[in-house]
C-alpha cells in the first residue's frame, strides 16, 4: 500500500514537473516573442526616422540648389541686358541717322 503511495505521488510530481515545464516553455516563448516584436517596432521606428531625415536634407539640398540657379538665371538675364543694352543703342541712333538721312 505505502509503495501504491508513493507510485502515485512520484506520478503527481512527474506531473507538476511537466506542467511547469510546459507553462515555462510558454512564458519563454512569450517573452521571446514580445522582445522580438520590440526589436521589430524600433527597428521601423529607426527606419522611418532615417527616411524622415533623407527627405529632409534632399528637401534642404533641393532647395539650396533652386535658389543657386536662380541667381544665376538672374546673374544671366542681367548680363545679357547689359550686353544688348549697348547694341540696342548703337542700333537705335543708326536707325535715327538713317531716317535723318532721307
Amino acid at each position: 500500500m505505502e509503495l501504491i503511495k508513493q507510485i502515485k505521488q512520484a506520478e503527481a510530481q512527474a506531473q507538476e514537473i511537466i506542467e511547469k515545464a510546459r507553462a515555462d516553455a510558454v512564458k519563454q516563448t512569450d517573452e521571446g516573442r514580445r522582445k522580438r516584436q520590440a526589436a521589430t517596432d524600433q527597428a521601423e521606428q529607426e527606419r522611418r526616422r532615417a527616411i524622415e531625415a533623407a527627405v529632409a536634407q534632399a528637401r534642404s539640398q533641393g532647395q539650396a540648389e533652386v535658389e543657386g540657379l536662380k541667381d544665376e538665371a538672374e546673374k544671366r538675364r542681367r548680363q545679357l541686358r547689359d550686353d544688348t543694352h549697348g547694341k540696342m543703342s548703337a542700333a537705335v541712333e543708326r536707325v535715327v541717322n538713317y531716317l535723318k538721312g532721307q
